[in-house]
């Protein structure tokens, strides 16, 4: 694999830190700027808002930008952002910023997710972006836990600028090891690009990550009162569970990236399986500790499969302008992270029992199995049209036109020798 993957993976490790560490500091902030915990949650909705709007904005804007400058333009923006948040005197400033912070989260990861595929052989595209998205589940094993240590220590501001110091570490990664002639974008255009998102294709891709992605977000938004609730555990021992999940995620981000290269739709479909099953199984996991943690893990991992090959995906039935459809998956992921949150306090308010959100989950995870299915047949009656029209076309070429056909013929047993010459010379007796 070459560095530049590295590079793309530094800058998805900062996003990714940023992105989570918020829910472990709303005490700390909501402490030091006076405002309630739940006021202080909307700062989670403000990234996640700046997600939703400036994957797609950006990525139709730069869409005739060399990727390169792109990428790191939209790092500069990252580090702004996080810099702002750090230095923000009061709530609504750092509402601003926080939303500034997610605006170039969904086009970097979309940008980010061609270049990958476009620097490796067909044969490894999916592992290339796999490896990219290492960065983004390496941060909630490693990033989230350090920086939210961090920031109870030394205060949240300080999470921040250490945040704004890796983005300004992946923009010389990302000026070093990018190179220019393959971190170029064709000249699609924003009108290109645009077009690219009237595929019903490419929707029913997007639909699949809303509801795949919205499954694992039912079930882990509220995973810390399934743990304490249900298996026993101390809030103090919640913490190292969800590094476990980031480990869960890191594996099946792996997996995924390697199945996908060999069947993108098989592993797709497997993975979904795979969390509809697990999903399935929380309440009786969450009955004691051991299995509690095995399932957190399983989570993570059947969760994480997916990833590459929704990605790739995307970017393959939009493959005359990907970067768009790419991420507009982003904003699609960020969708799920909302929609699933809300499906899942659906079935606690309703007075479903503590795990009955993992229960809404498997439910979603069927529902992206049966649009991935649409979408299945959508790209076989697409292919069947295709060989059709092949098949007309074939059908009025004039047969001097036609290889191996003779021109002219004077008897069946010309024809006939002819064409068993035909074909001994294309590949001769038994090819």
């Amino acid at each position: 694999m070459p560095l530049a993957v590295l590079a793309l993976a530094v800058g998805a490790f900062g996003i990714g830190t940023t992105e989570f560490v918020m829910m472990g500091l709303l005490p700390d902030v909501a402490d030091d700027l006076h405002v309630s915990i739940p006021a202080a949650g909307h700062l989670v909705s403000a990234y996640a808002l700046g997600v939703v709007i400036g994957a797609p904005l950006l990525a139709a804007v730069t869409a005739r930008l060399p990727r390169r400058h792109v990428l790191v333009g939209l790092m500069a923006l990252f580090v702004v952002g996080n810099a702002l948040s750090a230095l923000a005197p009061g709530y609504h400033w750092l509402l601003a910023a926080r939303f500034l912070s997610g605006l170039p989260h969904g086009a970097f990861f979309g940008v980010g997710a061609v270049v990958a595929a476009t620097m490796v052989p067909p044969e490894r595209k999916a592992r290339s972006v796999s490896l990219m998205m290492l960065g983004l589940t390496l941060a909630n094993v490693v990033g989230v836990p350090v920086a939210t240590l961090m920031g109870q220590h030394l205060g949240w501001r300080v999470t921040f600028l250490a945040v704004s110091a890796i983005g300004v570490a992946a923009i010389a990664s990302l000026v070093l090891l990018v190179p220019h002639d393959r971190g170029h974008a064709p000249a699609a255009g924003l009108r290109r690009e645009l077009a690219a998102l009237r595929s019903l294709p490419v929707w029913l891709a997007l639909l699949t990550t809303v509801a795949g992605f919205g499954a694992l977000f039912s079930a882990y938004s509220y995973i810390t009162p399934m743990l304490t609730g249900s298996a026993g555990y101390a809030e103090a021992g919640v913490t190292l569970l969800l590094a476990l999940f980031g480990v869960g995620a890191t594996a099946g981000n792996l997996l995924g990236g390697r199945l996908a290269d060999h069947s993108t739709r098989g592993t797709l479909f497997g993975g979904l399986t795979a969390l509809a099953v697990v999903l399935a199984l929380f309440p009786l996991l969450m009955r004691t500790e051991w299995s509690a943690a095995l399932a957190v893990a399983l989570l993570g991992t059947a969760a994480f499969v997916t990833g590459s090959p929704l990605q790739l995906m995307v970017m393959e039935k939009a493959s005359t302008a990907p970067s768009l459809a790419s991420a507009a998956n982003q904003a699609a992921f960020n969708l799920a992270n909302a929609g699933g949150a809300w499906i899942g306090g659906l079935a606690l308010a309703a007075g479903l029992g503590v795990t009955s959100p993992a229960l809404a989950g498997a439910a979603l995870a069927v529902l992206g199995l049966a649009v991935a299915g649409v979408a299945y047949r959508v790209d076989l009656g697409r292919a069947g049209a295709v060989r059709g029209r092949e098949r007309v076309v074939a059908s009025h070429v004039p047969a001097a036109a036609r290889p191996g056909v003779p021109a002219r013929s004077t008897s069946t047993g010309q024809l006939r020798d002819e064409a068993v010459r035909a074909e001994g010379g294309a590949g001769g007796p038994g090819a």
